[in-house]
């Protein structure tokens, strides 16, 4: 045979569930798009078409809405490790399962106070906005013995507009950028991170808990870091996260640097006195690094495009 078969995988990509749990006239929504991989013994069914190893795409489709009834949805992570330890236990061919999970987070509609004319102002638990913000992410691997699970979030926009400077840096002919003593520092956070729990003999942490505190130590730490440049913010991102969080061993961060260039005014005979800046979308600088706890090999991938 002059070829021969490499990695392979299979499933149900973009599954999306919503889940609204009902506490009475009080409601909570849980939104997530949920894609399933599977890998294993396939070998006969690129080979030769034999399907008998094959769990249909449709059914790992089907499980996910029954799991989100059967166990509800905790969390993306609690979530996901359900799906990954259902699909490597029940199927023997499957070896391993990985499942990506994106949330989309809703905010309850605050309404009118008691004294409002409003009838059932004070009543009303069950509406809510999507929240304009970041997209929750995590991936949940599982291979019958061993875990692993990597969390973040991406497009969470940040911005400082002073406590920033670029300057000192390497100039050559092509050099025009003039250094900057007060910038605006501006980017579109894309962040993963992986836990240390590998094994059910571990304690699990608390998913929602951990997300909500790394999200809060990222954003003080970009907001209480004096910046000389985009990279020294982005370590004490991560490293303000692995000090505070026992849980987590390693972060990436992908950040494009949102260029504002100050508006020449003079012109018009006006002074820009760091006031009226042009938000340039692109060409951007994009700043990447990983954040480990000392003494940890890392193990997300350079490239988070697919991640």
């Amino acid at each position: 045979m002059p070829t021969i078969l490499g990695q392979n995988q299979y499933g149900k990509a973009e599954n999306r569930v919503v889940k609204i749990t009902r506490d009475g006239d009080t409601h909570h929504i849980k939104d997530l798009n949920v894609s399933v991989a599977l890998s294993g013994d396939m070998d006969d069914v690129h080979y030769s078409g034999s399907n008998a190893n094959v769990l249909p795409t449709d059914t790992t489709k089907n499980t996910v809405y029954a799991f989100a009834k059967e166990h509800g949805i905790e969390s993306a992570e609690q979530f996901g490790i359900h799906l990954a330890r259902h699909f490597v236990s029940s199927q023997e061919p499957i070896h391993r399962a990985r499942i990506r999970i994106e949330e989309y987070t809703w905010e309850r509609i605050a309404t009118s106070d008691g004294n409002s004319k409003f009838i059932g102002a004070d009543e009303v638990r069950h509406s809510f906005a999507r929240k304009g913000m970041e997209t929750r992410v995590s991936q949940i691997t599982y291979d019958g013995e061993n875990w692993e699970v990597i969390s973040g979030l991406k497009d969470l926009t940040v911005m400082n507009s002073t406590n920033s400077e670029f300057w000192g840096y390497v100039k050559d002919k092509y050099t025009t950028l003039k250094e900057a003593y007060d910038r605006i520092l501006a980017t579109d956070v894309s962040a993963r991170w992986r836990y240390n729990w590998t094994s059910d003999e571990q304690r699990m942490p608390n998913w929602e808990k951990s997300y909500e505190q790394a999200r809060k130590h990222m954003l003080q730490a970009f907001a209480e870091t004096y910046s000389l440049s985009l990279q020294q913010t982005l370590y004490q991102m991560g490293s303000r996260i692995i000090n505070s969080r026992s849980e987590i061993d390693e972060i990436r961060f992908s950040l494009p640097n949102n260029h504002h260039f100050l508006v020449d005014l003079e012109p018009f005979g006006l002074k820009n006195d760091n006031e009226v800046y042009f938000a340039a979308d692109r060409p951007y600088g994009l700043i990447e690094a990983t954040v480990l706890r000392d003494g940890v090999e890392p193990q997300i991938p350079v490239d988070m495009t697919n991640l």
